[in-house]
């Protein structure tokens, strides 16, 4: 749950139950380690589709239907150099995180233009600028949240995302509002989004130290839950401590279904790449286990990728029960069917077409955005998806 490199208290009780796994398959790799819920096979069809998922034996699942192909609306090379993160105001500008510059980009109408720096930011292996999330009431008080990379630590700010006189966004300076994550070359999470509850949802890394993820009263390897000014958020699963769900590797995306349900994308080591349904509270394995081998008192994931050449999941975004998230090193944008508190079949496409895909995110008018990363430029592919 997290993956290989390059790229506070409180006690859980056991599981009442454990979580019911579909048994899936993939384009390509090796086949699953023992005991994980996905065994590939080599039959992909054209798209880069995979063949149908079979429900692991003892299982009834209810099979979510097939997503529609996407249709590629526009690409958009505007010059990005490493983007991470996009968000998009109410007037439909894309705001961008660069990692390694430290920059804030806005798009409108096509165009690219720099709306600031971000101040403190330590650039280096996966960190730097990473996550972005808007205020829910951006309208009025005009927050816009960074979780980036500093000297010592990995941290979050806000800042005052402003316009000028001739109608220029400007970036204000940052606040630091929580901080204390701790720092690696690889496995520094990033990815921030404000929930449907108003609060402040983290996803972090282990930073490389394995005891993290099981610690509650560490911050790494985790799903944090906080209010905006930075405070563990009312009703968490530990009390007056940020840790909404343990024993993840490396977060790396964060997306909500339309009942409210919180799913998660996260990095495997050399195998068993995972899209979770989180469940406050809840021990999802990290460094003990990976994937899915139903082990007692662990929540098993609810797709596994067994190749991690397959995925390497990032940026998250659900659209009309269908999540889609982007595939750094398996250079391809992954549909995953949701029915409920089940998953179906991943079908993946555009592989290999657009290089490492990082971030996935919905615009205001219905399209989904998908960055590109490590092209350098990078560039934005706007897609037409669902009915």
């Amino acid at each position: 749950m997290g993956r290989r490199s390059p790229e506070r208290h409180g006690r859980l009780a056991p599981a009442s139950a454990l979580v019911l796994v579909l048994s899936l398959t993939g384009c390509t790799g090796s086949p699953s380690s023992p005991g994980t819920a996905a065994t590939p096979d080599a039959s992909a069809t054209r798209q880069g589709t995979t063949s149908p998922a079979t429900s692991a034996p003892g299982t009834a699942q209810t099979m979510p239907a097939a997503p529609q192909i996407p249709e590629v609306a526009q690409k958009l090379d505007v010059g990005l150099q490493l983007p991470w993160s996009v968000v998009f105001l109410p007037n439909g500008t894309a705001v961008v995180s660069e990692r390694d510059s430290a920059r804030i980009k806005g798009i409108h109408n096509g165009q690219a233009t720099t709306i600031g720096e971000v101040s403190g930011v330590d650039p280096g292996g996966e960190g730097g600028l990473l996550g972005l999330a808007l205020s829910p009431d951006f309208t009025t008080d005009r927050w816009l949240y960074a979780y980036f990379t500093s000297p010592s630590d990995n941290r979050i700010a806000r800042m005052k995302l402003t316009e000028d006189s001739g109608g220029q966004l400007v970036l204000g300076e940052a606040e630091v509002i929580f901080s204390g994550m701790s720092k690696a070359s690889t496995h520094n999470g990033g990815r921030i989004r404000f929930g449907p509850d108003g609060f402040l949802y983290v996803g972090t890394g282990d930073s490389q130290r394995r005891e993290q993820p099981q610690d509650t009263n560490a911050l790494g390897g985790k799903i944090l839950r906080l209010t905006p000014e930075g405070r563990p958020a009312p009703g968490n699963p530990f009390g007056d401590n940020p840790v909404y769900s343990y024993g993840h590797r490396n977060v790396q995306g964060l997306a909500w279904d339309s009942d409210g349900r919180l799913w998660a994308s996260e990095f495997g080591p050399d195998v068993d790449d995972e899209l979770n349904l989180i469940i406050p509270g809840g021990n999802y394995g990290w460094p003990t286990v990976t994937g899915a081998p139903a082990r007692s008192g662990l929540i098993d994931a609810k797709v596994v990728w067994p190749s991690t050449s397959d995925a390497s999941p990032s940026g998250l975004e659900i659209v009309d029960g269908i999540a889609y998230t982007g595939a750094l090193r398996g250079q391809r944008l992954w549909a995953v069917p949701l029915e409920g508190e089940n998953a179906g079949t991943p079908v993946a496409y555009f592989t290999g077409q657009y290089g490492r895909l990082r971030d996935v995110t919905r615009a205001p008018d219905g399209t989904l955005w998908v960055i590109s990363n490590n092209r350098n430029p990078d560039f934005a592919v706007i897609l037409k998806v669902g009915p």
